[in-house]
C-alpha cells in the first residue's frame, strides 16, 4: 500500500500521509491541509475523523470486536477484575501480584470523602439528577485537592488524582443517592471489593449492614470492565477536548459525566427500562409494540437494539447476557418488565426484521435490566455508567497530554450572512 494520498482541487495537489495503525486501520494525514491550500474537511459529527492515534482501545464494529491494550473484553470479562482491568487501560500492561496490591491500596486509602464535602451534598435539591450532582462534586473535589490541578502524567503527580477519582466516584455516587432519600452517609469498609464497597455504600444500614450476593457483586464487577473504555466516543472526545486546554483531570472528567448525562449516549440503559415499563403499564403486547416502532410516524421507539459502531453484534452484550441470568437466578427475582425484555430479545434473534438490520440487543438492554434486578434506581443507571468509564477517561486524558496535542480547536464553514453594515433603530 502506498504511504502517500493525493488530492486534488482547481488545479492544485496535495500528497497527504497515510497513517496506517496495528489493527490496519488507515487513515489520511490532513494536518496540513488548510495551511497549505486554505481549505478544511467538513464533518459534522466527527464521524470519519480520526481526532488522534491511541494505544489504549480497538474496536471493529463490523466484526464485533473489542480489546483493551490488546487484551479481547471476552477474556478480560472471564478472567479479570474490574480493578486490574482499571489497571491494564490506565498503564499499558497487565499488573503483577505486588503493582495489583499496590492499585488496590491506593483506591482503597482514597475510598473516604473529606467531611466538609457533606454540606454541599445537603445543599442540593432531593430531586436533583445525580449525574448533575455527581459532576458538580468531581468538580468540588478539586477544590479539596488544590495541589493536585496539574497535567503530570507521571509519579505521584498523576496516581494520586486517579487513584481519588476513580475511588471517590463510588463515595460521591452513594451520598447523592442517600442524601436523595434522607438516608445517613456509610463509611467505606476495607474489607469488601471495589464492588462490593459501592453497593455496601449505596444499601447498607446502620445496624443492617448489605451483604451482596456473590453473583451480584462479580455481575457489577463485570459491568465496570464492559464500560471501562470505549474509544473516541462522545464523553471520552469531551475529556480529551477539556484537557487540552491544561484544565485539571478533575475539570475533564466532571465534563465526560456532562456528556455521558445526555439520552443518546450514558442514558440509553435508562430509556431501555422506560421502555419496558411503558409496554408493561399500558398493557401492550411486546409484538404490538414492535409493529408500531417499525412505523418512521410511530412515537414508539425501540430501544437497547441495534449499535452505531458495532454492525454485527455487541461483544459486551453478550457478556453481560450470562451475568443477567445469573443474578436473577441467584436472587429469584419475578418481574413482570423481565419477562417483556425476554419475549423482545427473542423476537430479536429470530425474526427477519431484527436480522436484516442487525437490530441485536447491545449491552445498554441488559445492563438496564441488570442494574434494576440489583436493585439500582433508574436516575442511577447512567452514574454507573460514568463510575466504570473513569479508567477510560482518565487514560485518555493522560495520553493526550504524553501527546503533546496542541489545544483542540476545531474549525467551520462559516453559512451566515456575509459583511452588512449597522442598520440604526428608527430605520429596522
Amino acid at each position: 500500500m502506498s504511504n502517500k494520498a493525493t488530492i486534488e482541487y482547481e488545479g492544485q495537489k496535495l500528497e497527504l500521509d497515510v497513517i496506517v495503525g496495528t489493527e490496519n486501520e488507515v487513515g489520511l494525514d490532513i494536518t496540513s491541509l488548510r495551511a497549505k491550500t486554505g481549505m478544511i474537511t467538513l464533518d459534522p459529527g466527527y464521524g470519519n475523523t480520526g481526532s488522534c492515534t491511541s494505544d489504549i482501545t480497538f474496536i471493529d464494529g463490523e466484526k464485533g470486536i473489542l480489546r483493551h491494550r490488546g487484551y479481547a473484553i471476552e477474556e478480560l470479562a472471564e478472567k479479570s477484575t474490574f480493578m486490574e482491568t482499571a489497571f491494564l487501560v490506565l498503564y499499558g500492561h497487565l499488573p503483577n501480584a505486588s503493582e495489583l496490591v499496590k492499585f488496590e491500596q491506593e483506591i482503597g486509602d482514597e475510598s473516604y470523602l473529606h467531611y466538609g464535602m457533606k454540606s454541599h451534598f445537603e445543599g442540593f435539591p432531593d430531586n436533583a439528577p445525580p449525574m448533575a450532582v455527581l459532576s458538580a462534586m468531581l468538580n468540588t473535589l478539586a477544590c479539596y485537592n488544590t495541589d493536585l490541578l496539574t497535567t503530570a502524567t507521571e509519579g505521584e503527580a498523576f496516581t494520586l488524582p486517579a487513584a481519588k477519582i476513580i475511588s471517590k466516584v463510588r463515595a460521591i455516587a452513594a451520598w447523592a443517592y442517600r442524601t436523595s432519600i434522607g438516608k445517613p452517609f456509610m463509611a467505606p469498609r476495607p474489607d469488601l471489593s471495589y464492588s462490593g464497597n459501592f453497593l455496601h455504600l449505596m444499601f447498607s444500614q446502620q445496624f443492617n449492614l448489605y451483604e451482596p450476593l456473590p453473583e451480584v457483586e462479580k455481575a457489577l464487577d463485570l459491568f465496570f470492565i464492559l464500560h471501562a473504555d470505549h474509544e473516541q466516543n462522545c464523553s471520552t472526545s469531551t475529556v480529551r477536548m477539556v484537557g487540552s486546554s491544561h484544565a485539571s483531570l478533575f475539570s475533564a472528567v466532571s465534563a465526560g459525566v456532562g456528556a455521558l448525562w445526555g439520552p443518546l449516549h450514558g442514558g440509553a440503559n435508562c430509556e431501555v427500562i422506560k421502555m419496558l415499563t411503558h409496554i408493561h403499564e399500558d398493557g401492550i403486547k411486546p409484538r404490538d409494540f414492535v409493529e408500531k416502532a417499525k412505523d418512521k410516524n410511530s412515537p414508539e421507539k425501540l430501544m437497547g437494539f441495534g449499535h452505531r459502531v458495532y454492525k454485527s453484534f455487541d461483544p459486551r452484550a453478550k457478556i453481560l447476557k450470562g451475568q443477567v441470568d445469573n443474578v436473577l437466578k441467584a436472587m429469584n427475582v419475578s418481574d413482570p418488565l423481565l419477562d417483556i425484555a425476554y419475549e423482545l430479545e427473542e423476537m430479536a434473534r429470530s425474526e427477519d426484521y431484527f436480522i436484516e438490520r442487525n437490530l441485536y440487543p447491545n449491552v445498554d438492554f441488559y445492563s438496564g435490566i441488570l442494574l434494576r434486578a440489583i436493585g439500582i434506581p433508574v436516575n442511577m443507571f447512567t452514574v454507573l455508567f460514568a463510575i466504570g468509564r473513569m479508567p477510560g477517561w482518565i487514560a485518555n486524558w493522560r495520553e493526550m497530554h504524553e501527546q503533546s496535542l496542541r489545544i483542540s480547536r476545531p474549525r467551520q464553514i462559516y453559512t451566515g450572512e456575509p459583511l452588512r453594515s449597522y442598520v440604526p433603530m428608527q430605520q429596522r
